[in-house]
């Protein structure tokens, strides 16, 4: 990862963090609306194919620098994206509240430091055991608004947190080594390119599609994907991981208001209960860090 230079203004920082929550958010609502029109593996397989090709044209001074053995680590990454965003896609596609899969999906952020323990021994803080059952109550009370069952897209979000939560660890350990730049358009291709050729056998393509959907996937890739990216690792050169995530959190409250704006999707009390729970949750997590923020503000 870049150098933090201490030279540049922290409310930069921020103010691109928060942008980049935005674009997030938006992509919820332009992968929905291409779902209707585009199989998942394959709409998301095109997306990230084509977003890590234009990022590569940025990193491309970089990637030539790269050792072989960097560009596996990168690769081997990018396999564990791929497993990520798929059951991400296929949790979309059946989802019906997107507000809910968001919080869900959220989880991912507290369960980094239960896997860092786990795959690494590393010692989580203790706002994370404090945390984890209030984000259980939380996904419990979402569970409860089924009717007392856990629904397909539900039980994949949850799957894909999990497994984000995987890929945040890889990651951290890989970009000790491969600039993020050329690092994140390594795999944006990878799952490109592993999710479209899984596709082939699994899904039926569409003989055409409909201008819509093009435009879905066009803003797709080039908001939601090259340009969210792009700032993204920018930004988190200006400041520190753990800062970071706690702006990087927002993005499920930005769903779920433009999922309320755009689909007209309201919560029920359970929902609405159990995301609260979920949110409180990330800010027990990252606490300190919170302080930090509204000190600084």
């Amino acid at each position: 990862m870049p150098p933090i230079d201490p030279t540049r203004s922290p409310l930069r920082a921020d103010f691109l963090l928060l942008l980049v929550t935005l674009l997030a958010a938006a992509g919820w609502i332009f992968s929905k609306e291409a779902l209707a029109g585009m199989p998942p593996l394959l709409f998301i397989g095109t997306r990230f194919l084509i977003a890590g090709g234009i990022l590569a044209l940025f990193a491309l001074p970089a990637l030539r620098r790269l050792s072989l053995a960097d560009w596996r680590r990168a690769a081997g990454v990018g396999l564990i994206f791929s497993a990520a965003i798929s059951l991400w896609v296929l949790g979309l596609h059946h989802s019906r509240h997107l507000g809910e899969s968001a919080f869900i999906n959220s989880l991912g952020i507290l369960l980094v430091p239960v896997v860092a323990r786990l795959l690494f021994g590393d010692r989580p803080p203790r706002t994370t055991w404090i945390a984890l059952p209030v984000a259980l109550v939380g996904f419990m009370l979402l569970s409860l608004n089924a009717g007392f069952r856990i629904e397909p897209g539900q039980w994949l979000i949850a799957d894909s947190a999990l497994v984000f939560s995987v890929l945040i660890n890889a990651n951290s350990r890989v970009v000790r080594r491969v600039p993020a730049l050329p690092l994140t358009a390594i795999q944006l291709v990878i799952v490109g390119l592993v999710l479209t050729l899984a596709s082939l056998p699994f899904e039926a393509w569409p003989s055409r599609l409909s201008a819509a959907t093009l435009g879905w996937v066009a803003a797709s890739i080039l908001f939601a994907s090259t340009l969210r990216f792009f700032l993204q690792v920018h930004a988190q050169g200006l400041t520190t991981p753990s800062h970071a995530a706690v702006i990087l959190m927002l993005e499920a409250v930005w769903t779920a208001l433009m999922a309320a704006w755009w689909f007209g999707e309201t919560m029920t009390l359970l929902q609405l209960m159990g995301c609260s729970l979920i949110f409180a949750a990330l800010l027990i997590n990252r606490w300190y860090w919170v302080r930090r923020l509204f000190k600084r503000c």
